[in-house]
């Protein structure tokens, strides 16, 4: 087994990390948090001349047809850059239709996608905040009528996937009886809306609920990255600062409480992106326990990310709190993230649930065949 990336894919992090460090540096991501949606449109074309918005879709469809641990190396830079506007939500709506719609479907839209003519979102989220889709109240048919909230970047999307009791549902952003309206969030580089239907035409799309299952651990995961890498962010500007900033005339990096904390949030960081690595791997190969893996991955992430934020900030002091640094803003996305498709504690009962349905279905077939031998001996 293989534990490193390859040769292609280790261009492709370096490639993300410079092409994100040069076209959206902190100033750009400054500029890019005092306006209404935080989106760009010329970045969002270099996106799509990078590739970027098709890196997991099919060729055939003009993406680049690569796996799920490339996705997670895009993401997890994007995550360190502190990327701004609808690169994650148009990447889990692509990643949607490719899972649930037909092919005239994915011709239709998902292409627009790939070749970065249009952005999209996903609306999950209702009023009792749970990320369980058995807990879904909006009902899906022709015509959809309810409120989602928290949909990032609603506003600039040009169609949103919602997810309803009946299936996913495609609504474009012109439809009738759609409003779309601000709502406040912590992460200022994301921005989220309530959009709210009455009587607006939607398009249901053809995948079942195994097929939306998949297409959101797939979001998981890539979320988990772009927590890591935000994390990797973190480490290494209170790492600089500690070892720049002095008091009574040395290093603080030189005390020991600064250096027990920037080791814990290399541990953690390290951590994090190993449960990311793995769970990629684990939904490219469809492992057995690809599910539990993301759900590790997510509920570690969700953690790590407040923690690493955390002692970030503590080892800046005082200037961890000003607006001219940049530490905080990371910390804003972690902690918008951390509940993002479900929070640490979600996660440890998806876990227990999944372990619990395997061992049901082990004992299953255990019994099956002990029966099946005993009518054999009869």
């Amino acid at each position: 087994m293989q534990f490193g990336l390859s040769e292609s894919q280790q261009i492709l992090k370096d490639t993300a990390r410079k092409f994100f460090g040069n076209e959206c540096p902190m100033a750009h991501v400054r500029k890019l948090i005092e306006t209404d949606t935080a989106y760009d449109s010329a970045l969002w074309q270099k996106l799509a001349d990078q590739g970027f918005t098709g890196i997991i879709f099919p060729e055939e469809l003009g993406g680049m047809g690569l796996g799920m641990v490339e996705l997670i190396l895009l993401m997890e830079e994007a995550g360190y850059a502190l990327l701004p506007g609808p690169l994650f939500s148009t990447l889990i709506a692509g990643a949607v239709l490719h899972a649930c719609a037909s092919e005239p479907q994915q011709k239709s839209f998902l292409s627009q996608i790939v070749s970065g003519q249009a952005r999209a979102s996903i609306a999950f989220l209702e009023s009792n905040g749970s990320w369980d889709p058995a807990s879904l109240k909006l009902a899906g048919n022709s015509k959809l009528n309810g409120t989602k909230l928290f949909v990032t970047d609603a506003a600039v999307a040009d169609f949103i996937l919602v997810i309803a009791a009946g299936g996913v549902y495609l609504v474009e952003r012109n439809s009738p009886g759609i409003e779309i309206a601000p709502m406040k969030g912590m992460d200022l580089t994301r921005k989220i809306y309530s959009v709210q239907f009455s009587n607006t035409p939607a398009e249901k799309l053809a995948g079942n609920s195994a097929a939306l299952g998949r297409a959101l651990d797939i979001a998981i995961a890539a979320l988990a990255a772009e927590m890591t890498g935000g994390m990797q962010r973190v480490l290494e500007t209170a790492v600089a600062y500690a070892k720049t900033r002095k008091q009574f005339g040395k290093p603080i990096g030189i005390f020991q409480a600064v250096q027990h904390m920037c080791a814990d949030m290399y541990l953690e960081t390290e951590s994090a992106r190993s449960a990311a690595y793995y769970a990629a791997w684990a939904l490219e190969e469809n492992a057995p326990d690809a599910a539990t893996a993301v759900s590790i991955a997510k509920m570690y992430a969700s953690d790590a990310s407040r923690t690493v934020g955390n002692r970030g900030i503590q080892v800046h002091g005082g200037m961890g709190f000003t607006w001219e640094n940049d530490i905080h803003l990371y910390y804003r996305r972690a902690k918008a993230s951390e509940t993002m498709l479900g929070d640490a504690t979600y996660h440890r009962e998806r876990v227990a649930r999944l372990v619990i349905d395997e061992k049901l279905r082990a004992q299953n077939t255990e019994q099956r065949e002990h029966s099946g031998f005993g009518h054999a001996q009869r």
